[in-house]
């Protein structure tokens, strides 16, 4: 009964393009799902800016106290990077 098969080796790997053009078919997002992802990551990002950055504004005093190596300039500038970070990802969700 052994005998009787034949290896035939491991089955047929498809290369990296027809990977993305097979799950590309499969997966595309219609317009609205697209408009509303993309809008839902700007949303936040936009948010996220406004929110930090107030929030930074009424802590200044106390971040000024403490004896974080993380003071004001550092801090902006990881809410600004998240931010532009989340606009980025909502820009390229909606066109992409």
């Amino acid at each position: 009964m052994a005998r009787d098969q034949i290896f035939q080796g491991p089955p047929a790997v498809p290369t990296i393009k027809e990977a993305l053009k097979e799950d590309k078919a499969e997966y595309d997002d219609c317009t609205p799902c697209r408009v509303m992802g993309g809008a839902a990551f700007v949303g936040l990002g936009t948010y996220t800016y406004f929110s930090g950055h107030s929030q930074l504004k009424l802590q200044e005093a106390a971040i000024l106290k403490s004896n974080s190596m993380f003071k004001m300039g550092s801090r902006r500038a990881g809410i600004t990077g998240m931010a532009a970070t989340l606009v980025g990802i909502g820009i390229y969700r909606w066109l992409a």
